[in-house]
């Protein structure tokens, strides 16, 4: 009875761990914003599958002296929240799932996914 017991559990753990996303701590996805390069050349970059819960300072804008990022899109499956400054600071704007989009109006240096 008791190892009848233990293979039932041992089994209902292991279908557990299989049906679980490989990706439980990612957003699903791409999410691009346009920039301007160091040569003064619009740009367009992209985040892709990007991290859960976690600050995105956008690379090419994380520098107070450059042009901020903008025109966001969020083609991923969590909400997006794009903010004014680096590390999640400042002014802050949602992105929606799957379409999300602003204009070249809001300017982004970083970025978090719920």
């Amino acid at each position: 009875m008791r190892l009848r017991t233990t293979v039932a559990a041992a089994v209902g753990a292991l279908a557990l761990v299989i049906t679980l996303p490989a990706s439980a701590g990612a957003a699903e996805g791409d999410f691009t914003y346009q920039h301007v390069d160091e040569a003064g050349v619009a740009q367009s970059s992209t985040l892709v599958d990007p991290r859960s819960r976690e600050c995105i300072t956008l690379p090419e804008v994380q520098d107070e002296r450059t042009e901020p990022a903008h025109s966001p899109r969020n083609n991923t499956d969590a909400t997006a929240t794009v903010f004014s400054g680096a590390d999640c600071e400042g002014l802050h704007f949602s992105l929606r799932p799957n379409g999300g989009k602003a204009s070249e109006r809001l300017k982004v240096r970083s970025v978090v996914f719920s």
